[in-house]
């Protein structure tokens, strides 16, 4: 599932980053040596080293590429088509069930299933893809090395839990059904799952000089200027839609606030982000860093001392408490050292809120497990919603993610840097 680029052939080098089980890297025609590795060393694009073995091959048609014959969109809001399990959880096949063996396993509830599953739901999915020859043999579909590999019964490998979710590689149509391939080679009934939403926020680009700011209230009217210099109603302005604040008003400054869009916004809808300068010198550096607010439930992205992007987001749900203790975030100055184009996040059994997400998209962590991410299991950006993490609308997490250091080259899926990392500064 995951192949480590390291700086240097040999496996006490350090670590730059990761490639994901189905990716193809362009690599040097010859090895570099063999030290701790009998397949032998290869150097990758665009730097770094790769051991020829068990997790990686120079077969480019390895059955693991062809099975995992779609990596994630880069760059795209959700770099996975997702779904989110429904009650009870959806049975994790290992290869292509027949309909009677899929009846045996789940009895009454299959046909059940199938009958309140409409179409319409389906096609929020898109056409089916072409069944991969390494999973149409009706054979164990071919698991990567480093696979979760629990207890199998005949055909299925359990079922899961009902709170989890998915990233899909493909999709198939098997005996009148849909079946969604994950990231872990695993064959899951969509007529079990919801179809993840993508959300409509997205943040605001500061171009130039401005304040960041965004619409939290519904139905709110805005304002343009007329030449007469009247300020005449005009269209109403989205819920959580992003603006920039010139610094202008009609005359106090809690009334109505000229943007740089030429409309102007009443001020009580508005929660406006709060510029400022950092504590560890990056801004004066001009380097890169971000501020987020646990009581404005807004980040601002910085190049120096210069806002360039903004959105709201989710903390923690027990605001400022003791994050050791509870669901807050952690506050304070740290850096990115971790990036990984999607994750499994998990939340503790033993709880009464176990939880299992699959390919969480773009995880930036910046201390122990706390992270910067996007979210598709919800639509709360603004609230406090999350365990600790601060989660994204996912157009800004893509967004983010593009952005900070350290970069992940194309092809890999994670990258390593404790000492370059993008400066985050949390406070509240």
């Amino acid at each position: 599932m995951r192949t480590w680029v390291y700086d240097q052939p040999a496996s006490s080098a350090r670590k730059l980053g990761y490639l994901r089980a189905g990716a193809v890297v362009s690599r040097a025609r010859r090895s570099a040596g063999s030290d701790g590795c009998k397949g032998g060393w290869y150097r990758v694009e665009p730097r770094g080293f790769v051991c020829v073995g068990k997790g990686a091959s120079l077969d480019i048609e390895h059955p693991i590429v062809q099975t995992a014959f779609r990596g994630p969109k880069r760059g795209e809001p959700l770099p996975y088509r997702y779904v989110v399990s429904r009650e009870p959880g959806p049975h994790l096949y290992f290869k292509l069930a027949s309909q009677k063996e899929q009846e045996q396993v789940e009895g009454k509830r299959r046909a059940r299933s199938l009958a309140l599953y409409a179409p319409r739901q389906l096609s929020q999915l898109g056409p089916p893809d072409a069944i991969p020859p390494t999973v149409a043999l009706g054979k164990p579909i071919p698991k990567p090395y480093g696979a979760e590999r629990t207890l199998r019964r005949r055909v299925h490998r359990g079922r899961a839990s009902e709170n989890s979710a998915f990233g899909l590689l493909g999709q198939f149509d098997w005996t009148d059904r849909r079946m969604g391939l994950t990231t872990e080679l695993d064959l899951i009934p969509i007529d079990r799952t919801r179809i993840a939403k993508l959300s409509a926020m997205r943040g605001v680009l500061v171009e130039g000089k401005g304040t960041p700011a965004f619409v939290i209230q519904h139905a709110v009217k805005s304002y343009k200027l007329k030449a007469n210099g009247k300020l005449v109603e005009f269209e109403p302005a989205a819920y959580r839609s992003g603006w920039v604040l010139t610094g202008k008003n009609n005359g106090s400054p809690r009334g109505l606030l000229e943007t740089t869009a030429g409309v102007w916004l009443p001020y009580g809808s508005l929660r406006i982000a709060k510029l400022r300068k950092d504590r560890a010198g990056f801004a004066k550096a001009g380097r890169k860093w971000i501020d987020v607010s646990i009581r404005r439930q807004i980040l601002v992205a910085y190049e120096g001392e210069r806002a360039v992007y903004a959105t709201l987001v989710s903390t923690g749900r027990d605001g400022m408490r003791d994050p050791e203790k509870t669901h807050s975030t952690v506050r304070g100055a740290f850096m990115i050292h971790a990036k990984h184009v999607s994750g499994t996040m998990d939340g503790d059994q033993q709880t009464a809120e176990p939880f299992e997400l699959h390919d969480v998209p773009y995880i930036q962590y910046f201390y122990k497990g706390f992270a910067l991410h996007g979210a598709y299991w919800h639509d709360s950006f603004g609230k406090v919603r999350s365990h600790g993490c601060v989660n994204l609308a996912p157009t800004d997490a893509a967004w983010l993610f593009g952005w900070t250091y350290p970069h992940v080259p194309p092809s890999w899926h994670g990258a390593l840097n404790h000492n370059h990392g993008t400066l985050v500064y949390i406070h509240g």
